[in-house]
């Protein structure tokens, strides 16, 4: 009896250890936190409204797949005085071994870090601006580009449904103008970002006028360029504009809408003959949009920055799991203006803050 006792007792201790170690398994074919994958999303910002779209699209993809998490930090501003900042959090990210990287870039200078990436095999995914030309150029140069899929607005789609829009509400002005109608952009840097919305809404806005009859030969279109919002810098080009006789304003992002606004706000009567267009969203823009008291902001162009948050981490994921992943990923804008702004900001197309 006594051997018996043993035996059993043998028998059931080795069924609780066969009991915790299936516990153990299960575990980790669950998905536990000690085998959650990290993909690591460097912004150009954290606080502000579009950057937390952006994180609550990035962590919905996430969480859609299972088994990944994702960390989200971006710099305080987007100025060049916080790139130093930023580039001290992707060296984070790849010392941390991370599984896959998210990155949207305020300067040039990532080179080194990315060629990290690539011989650890870490994909990565730019978005919104992405890296600089000169560093993807670089990277493409020593053969070490660990970029596999770029989702960004298209931003000179983007501008020229902008350009479409303004040119609708303002041609009967132009073809009835005894001068002629002097258009304005400020353009709020000279990354790409910049540069191909101005690209995007200068050739549209040609295109559409030179081909009505109406208004061909009866417009100019002039600019005014500034690097960085810092100074009241878009209020001087806002100005300058007005020394040109300017009739109409395109404005590159919703950092330039801020600054053009305020001015407006002090000293509406300097410029209320004088029609504006925008892009971005914001809290300013939409009380802009609808004042009754300042010059009119006939509508702007805004980017799915939940969207792109979302497409980012998805093709990061595709990626560290073998899929088939899309080299572009072109995030439409959409125009907005007071018929469908409410329901923009409700299907947050347009964010606040």
């Amino acid at each position: 009896m006594k051997f018996k006792r043993i035996v059993s007792l043998l028998i059931s201790t080795l069924l609780v250890v066969l009991s915790f170690g299936g516990c153990a398994d299960a575990s980790k074919e669950n998905g536990g936190n000690d085998e959650m994958k990290t993909i690591a999303v460097v912004a150009k910002g954290e606080s502000h409204a579009f950057w937390q779209s952006v994180k609550q699209g990035a962590e919905d993809a996430s969480k859609k797949y299972g088994g990944y998490k994702i960390t989200f930090r971006g710099p305080n501003s987007e100025t060049a005085s916080e790139l130093p900042t930023q580039k001290e959090m992707v060296q984070t990210a790849l010392s941390n071994n991370v599984s896959g990287l998210v990155i949207a870039t305020i300067g040039e200078g990532f080179t080194d870090m990315l060629e990290q990436a690539y011989d650890k095999k870490i994909p990565v995914v730019q978005f919104d601006s992405g890296l600089w030309e000169s560093d993807i150029k670089t990277l493409n140069e020593k053969g070490k580009n660990p970029i596999i899929s770029t989702v960004s607005t298209s931003n000179s789609n983007a501008a020229a449904t902008a350009a479409c829009n303004l040119f609708n509400a303002i041609k009967t002005d132009i073809a009835s103008s005894g001068d002629i109608y002097v258009i304005g952009v400020i353009q709020h840097d000279q990354t790409d970002t910049g540069v191909d919305r101005t690209k995007g809404f200068v050739d549209e806005f040609i295109s559409l006028a030179d081909n009505d009859m109406m208004t061909k030969g009866k417009y100019r279109i002039v600019k005014e360029v500034k690097d960085g919002d810092s100074n009241n810098a878009y209020v001087d080009a806002l100005n300058a504009l007005v020394e040109k006789d300017v009739d109409a304003v395109f404005m590159t992002n919703e950092g330039v809408v801020k600054q053009v606004s305020d001015a407006i706000a002090a000293n509406s009567g300097k410029y209320e003959d004088i029609k504006f267009c925008g892009f971005d969203a914001g809290t300013k823009q939409i009380q802009w949009m609808k004042s009754t008291e300042m010059p009119e902001l006939i509508g702007s162009v805004a980017q799915d920055s939940y969207k792109i948050g979302y497409d980012a981490v998805e093709q990061c994921i595709l990626a560290i799991e073998g899929e088939d992943v899309a080299e572009n990923v072109p995030v439409l804008g959409k125009w907005y203006d007071l018929e469908n702004i409410d329901e923009m900001i409700e299907s947050r197309l347009v964010y606040e803050g």
